[in-house]
């Protein structure tokens, strides 16, 4: 094999791979969209939380007030 071949080898590789992979848009991702998603799922975390740390404490005591009669 001599260098020339080599090149072409190469060359035919990178259409091929063109061929296969075209170029896609490069997507660009917004920060402030991410932040924003990011605090909206920790509000929803914490007031999922709260739900659930009210419910327990409502059961713990209707079970008490149910256990002192």
């Amino acid at each position: 094999m001599s260098v020339g071949e080599n090149i072409r080898f190469n060359g035919q590789e990178e259409k091929e791979q063109t061929k296969v992979f075209p170029e896609v848009p490069r997507l660009r991702v917004d920060l402030n969209n991410l932040m924003k998603k990011v605090k909206e799922e920790e509000k929803r975390s914490k007031r999922n939380n709260l739900v659930i740390s009210l419910t327990v404490l409502s059961a713990a005591t209707v079970i008490g007030i149910v256990l002192t009669l």
